[in-house]
């Protein structure tokens, strides 16, 4: 998969799956646009690439407008940014649940929104990975608002790929099982919990940021031109287990 001559705009991109999608984007020719909330995240991210680097809260929706619009023009756009609050149903806060969902919700429409807009104008074609999660599939105990905001943007990646695709953009979500990622660490640190998780995952192992890289690079690439609209588990097989 090539992407050289190719600008991406990767939010999320200074840790993570974001962080590796990006450096992979790079290593194959790709201009990568990084956003992310923490400047010394894209000092560091910068200092591995040539990148743009964009600072932004992503819960601050006229931030995030104006970052989005600061990135374009964007030949590819992967929606990677995320956050969690675990809490137990019967605690979620009100404060943490809209938290949870302008960042992993509302952050991915308004940004797809602008370069959706930006492509259409200029009659280009182009493609969106969503990074979902299996939460939004499967109830995890202390994940009620993570799990109601990935299902929101399954919602929005499903009404994305028909409205979009004939106007020449093609839109999926990926769906990683947990992935060793500092936010990962926080929400499966106990290993009583994790192991409950890992039994449920037949090759026996979370995964790493790289092999969900590697799928949200061949859904954008020219090779996934007749996939749209898909729910990729990147799971190890935990929603068959």
């Amino acid at each position: 998969m090539d992407f050289t001559g190719k600008r991406v705009i990767v939010t999320g991109a200074g840790k993570g799956i974001g962080r590796a999608t990006a450096l992979m984007l790079a290593a194959r020719g790709a201009k990568v646009v990084a956003l992310t909330r923490t400047a010394s995240d894209l000092e560091s991210l910068q200092n591995e690439i040539d990148c743009v680097a964009i600072t932004v809260d992503l819960a601050d929706p006229v931030a995030t407008r104006a970052a989005a619009l600061k990135a374009l023009p964007g030949d590819l756009l992967v929606n990677c940014a995320g956050t969690t609050e675990l809490e137990s149903f019967l605690d979620v806060s009100v404060e943490n649940f809209d938290l949870l969902y302008a960042v992993n919700t509302r952050a991915p429409m308004i940004i797809a929104q602008e370069y959706a807009r930006d492509m259409v104008r200029s009659g280009r074609k182009g493609a969106i990975v969503n990074v979902s999660s299996v939460a939004a599939f499967v109830g995890i105990p202390d994940h009620a608002a993570y799990c109601a905001s990935k299902s929101g943007l399954d919602g929005l990646t499903r009404v994305m790929a028909k409205e979009l695709a004939p106007q020449g953009i093609r839109v999926n979500g990926v769906h990683p099982t947990v992935t060793l990622t500092p936010m990962a660490i926080k929400a499966w640190s106990d290993p009583q919990k994790a192991a409950g998780m890992l039994n449920r995952i037949p090759v026996g192992r979370f995964a790493d940021p790289d092999d969900v890289a590697e799928v949200i690079l061949f859904l954008l690439s020219d090779e996934a031109a007749m996939v749209n609209g898909l729910s990729m588990p990147v799971d190890g097989g935990y929603m068959v287990a």
